[in-house]
């Protein structure tokens, strides 16, 4: 049984957690699973990432960290790099990824949210780095939420892993909007995505990873504006129509 969900409807692609039974927490099989489905998202313009039932990822399984105990130092890192695959996997995708997140979004589902170019939290959402409650630390998600939520939230809620509501995520930056309208707010979001370039989203989100500077930021530019889909959406705007992009 696949621990998810991979569903295409038309343009956009939906990633759904499908282990509501375990809050939709990490073993290998579904860091694996989740790394595969990131590696390729094909021609999607949009990818929305949720999770069944009522939490979005509440962190590592307890049977996953239990098989972790009698593991080598070497066996150790070689399991780590697995999750830090995939977190970079979601990263690095190069369609923009939307969080649906509700309930638990702890430890690693916190990595998860800090993955995701947007970020849409219920109102029922609790966050946590509780890593260090285990004697442990939020290492291997640390390059992804940190640029995040910044270093001076990082130096609180890594170092007291205390649990936090969804108003101090979208204070931190964790989360974009705390909405009681999940469904509507994301498919706004997905909207908004789908009525932009296709390329030029793309090409945003690597210029955001890159950030160039100076004669390379011109050389972009011009290579967007020339392009096809530059030259009908300038069109387009000027002549008052919608580009070929949206239909």
């Amino acid at each position: 049984m696949s621990a998810l969900r991979i569903e295409r409807d038309g343009p956009l692609l939906r990633v759904t957690l499908a282990r509501p039974e375990r809050r939709n927490a990490f073993d290998a099989a579904l860091i694996a699973e989740l790394a595969d489905a990131f590696a390729d998202v094909g021609d999607a313009r949009a990818v929305v990432l949720a999770g069944d039932g009522p939490s979005f990822c509440a962190g590592a399984d307890v049977d996953w960290q239990r098989s972790a105990i009698g593991l080598s130092y070497d066996e150790n890192v070689e399991d780590a790099m697995r999750l830090y695959g995939m977190l970079e996997a979601i990263d690095g995708c190069p369609a923009p990824v939307v969080a649906r997140v509700q309930g638990y979004a702890l430890g690693g589902g916190s990595g998860l949210v800090a993955c995701c170019d947007v970020a849409i939290a219920g109102e029922d959402a609790v966050f946590g780095f509780s890593e260090v409650k285990l004697g442990i630390i939020p290492a291997v998600i640390s390059p992804f939420v940190v640029p995040r939520i910044g270093v001076g939230a990082a130096r609180r809620y890594f170092l007291t892993g205390e649990r936090f509501d969804a108003a101090a995520a979208l204070r931190i930056g964790l989360v974009h909007e705390v909405v009681d309208d999940l469904d509507g707010a994301v498919g706004r979001v997905v909207g908004e995505l789908l009525s932009s370039g296709p390329q030029a989203v793309r090409e945003a989100k690597k210029l955001l990873r890159k950030l160039p500077t100076g004669v390379e930021t011109a050389e972009i530019a011009a290579r967007l504006r020339s392009s096809p889909e530059g030259q009908d959406g300038l069109r387009a705007f000027l002549e008052r129509r919608k580009p070929d992009w949206v239909t």
